[in-house]
Order: C-alpha cells, then structure tokens, then sequence
C-alpha cells in the first residue's frame, strides 16, 4: 500500500491524502478543504480505479479562471505516485 498526503496548489482544497494498492488501484482518497460534495464525489468515482486511468481522465481540469483544480491536483498527486511524467 501506497500513502501520499499532497499538499495542492491553486484550489480551496489545502491538501489530498491517496491510498493507492499496490497495483496502482485507488483505494482511498480525502480532500482537506474544498468543496464537501465536490470532492466527496471526485473520491467516491475514482475509488477502485487504476491511478493511470484517473490521471486521464482529470489531468488539466480547471476550476472557473484557475489554472487548476481538485481533480486536476489529484492528478498530479497521482503522477507523484507513480513516477507517470509530469507535464
């Protein structure tokens, strides 16, 4: 099992703590901060999915004027991970 506690940039959210399995499989996530059911949501889809699959399909979301967001940092919390490059 894999922990990271991402300290985001950019959003409402201060920070994301990731459980990843150890085939890359999210098995947790939670957003200190941001929007409740925002990311209540985000957690609940991305919860079973391969991290690869997530870092898709949220990469580069923006939030409103920001250049990021919460799916977008969960992305690159997720590329921290697992060593995917980052853009």
């Amino acid at each position: 099992m894999k922990e990271l506690v991402y300290e985001t940039q950019g959003t409402c959210a201060k920070a994301i703590r990731v459980l990843l399995n150890d085939d890359n499989v999210v098995e947790e996530v939670r957003f200190l901060g941001g929007c409740n059911g925002n990311t209540s949501g985000i957690s609940s889809l991305v919860k079973g999915m391969k991290a690869e699959d997530v870092i898709n399909r949220l990469e580069g979301i923006r939030c409103g004027n920001k250049m990021t967001s919460c799916p977008d940092q969960l992305s690159k919390a997720l590329k921290e991970m697992t060593s995917c490059s980052i853009n």
